[in-house]
C-alpha cells in the first residue's frame, strides 16, 4: 500500500477575544482561579449566527492552499465536531457546498476532543488503499452559544472557546514525509462523566420546558474524573503509538496535545521526560476547541518553526465518551 501525508494545514479564529476578566463579570469567578486550574487566559467566541462550517471554510481554504490543489480535486470531506451548525445533516456537507464540491465523499466524526485524530486515521486509511487521492480533514467548533454563562456552569463555561483547524490528507511514498499510524480507543462505560443529556432520542419528549430549567442542554462534566483518566491514558496512548514503530519518549520531535487544560499537558510531558521546547500548547490563548485544537496547535507550530522536516510529530487527544487516541507522523 501506498502512504499518506499531511500536505497543507489550516485554522481559523473568531476575532472576539474574551478574557478571564470578562467572564468574572457574568459569573463567580476569577482571572486568578481559572489560570491556576487551567492555565487559560482568554478564549476566542464568536459573535451572531455563525456555525462550526463557517469557521471551518477559511480553515479549508488555507489548507487547501498549502497543499497547491484545488478544492475540486479533493475526494472526501471528514469533519469532526460535537457542536454542527444543525442537527442535521452532518456539517461535512455544509462545508462541501461551501467550497463547491458536490458530489465528493461527506463524513461528520462524533468523537469530540479526540475527533480530529479519529478523522486522520479515516482519511489515512482511505489514502493508503489507493481508494483516494485527497481527503480534507477538519476539526471545527462552535461551543459559545451553548455554554451556561452563569455561576452554575462556570466550571464548563470557562474551558471552552470557538474555532477550525484543517489539513489536507494527500497520496505518498514509504520512507518520506508521511503519517505513519495511529492508535484509537474508546470506553462508554464512563460516557456520563462529560455528557450532554438534551435534547436526545433516548428522551419521550427530547425537550422539554422543565428539561430546560435543569439545564440539560447544557453540558456538564465530572473534572476530577476527566482529569485523572486523562492523565493516565494520555501518556499510554503516546507510548503505545510509539513503540508500535519502534520509537520511544525520547524521540519525539514535537508533541501536539489536545488542548484540554494546560495542567495536564505539563503532567503529560513530565511523565515522558518532555522539555517545553519539544511540546506546543496554545489553550493559554483559545480554549479548549476540542476537535478544532489538534490542527490549530499543530499549524501554529508549523507556522512557527518549532517542527522541522524530519521530526517525529505525535498528536495525541482524550476527550467525552471517553476516546483516546494518538497518530504518529514522520514530517
Amino acid at each position: 500500500m501506498r502512504a499518506s501525508r499531511i500536505a497543507g494545514l489550516g485554522h481559523f479564529v473568531p476575532e472576539r477575544v474574551v478574557t478571564n476578566d470578562d467572564l468574572s463579570q457574568w459569573m463567580e469567578t476569577s482571572d486568578e482561579w481559572i489560570r491556576q486550574r487551567t492555565g487559560i487566559e482568554e478564549r476566542r467566541w464568536v459573535e451572531g449566527d455563525v456555525g462550526a462550517s463557517d469557521l471551518a471554510l477559511p480553515a479549508a481554504k488555507q489548507a487547501l492552499a498549502e497543499a497547491g490543489i484545488e478544492a475540486s480535486e479533493l475526494d472526501m470531506v471528514v469533519f469532526a465536531t460535537l457542536s454542527p451548525d444543525i442537527n442535521f445533516p452532518g456539517s461535512s456537507c455544509l462545508l462541501q457546498a461551501k467550497l463547491g464540491v458536490p458530489g465528493i465523499a461527506t463524513l461528520d466524526i462524533r468523537n469530540q476532543c479526540t475527533g480530529f485524530v479519529y478523522g486522520l486515521a479515516v482519511a489515512d486509511q482511505f489514502v493508503r488503499t489507493g481508494m483516494m487521492k485527497h481527503v480534507l480533514v477538519v476539526g471545527g467548533e462552535v461551543h459559545s452559544s451553548g455554554l451556561d454563562i452563569s455561576t452554575r456552569g462556570r466550571d464548563v463555561a470557562v474551558l471552552f472557546g470557538d474555532g477550525a483547524g484543517a489539513a489536507v490528507v494527500s497520496a505518498s511514498t514509504k520512507g518520506s514525509r508521511e503519517i505513519l499510524g495511529h492508535k484509537l480507543h474508546a470506553d462508554g462505560t464512563h460516557h456520563d462523566i462529560l455528557m450532554l443529556g438534551a435534547p436526545a432520542s433516548g428522551r419521550n419528549p427530547r425537550l422539554t420546558p422543565e428539561m430546560l430549567e435543569e439545564g440539560l442542554h447544557f453540558p456538564k462534566m465530572n473534572g476530577r474524573a476527566v482529569f485523572k483518566h486523562a492523565a493516565t491514558r494520555f501518556p499510554q496512548v503516546i507510548v503505545e503509538v510509539l513503540e508500535a514503530h519502534g520509537y520511544g519518549p525520547a524521540d519525539i520531535g514535537m508533541l501536539i496535545p489536545h488542548q484540554a487544560n494546560l495542567r495536564i499537558s505539563e503532567f503529560v510531558a513530565k511523565r515522558l521526560g518532555l522539555s517545553p521546547d519539544r511540546v506546543h500548547n496554545n489553550i493559554q490563548r483559545y480554549g479548549n476547541t476540542t476537535a478544532a485544537s489538534i490542527p490549530i496547535a499543530l499549524h501554529e507550530a508549523v507556522q512557527g518553526g518549532r517542527i522541522k522536516d524530519g521530526d517525529l510529530v505525535v498528536l495525541a487527544a482524550f476527550g467525552a465518551g471517553l476516546t483516546w487516541g494518538a497518530s504518529l507522523i514522520r514530517w
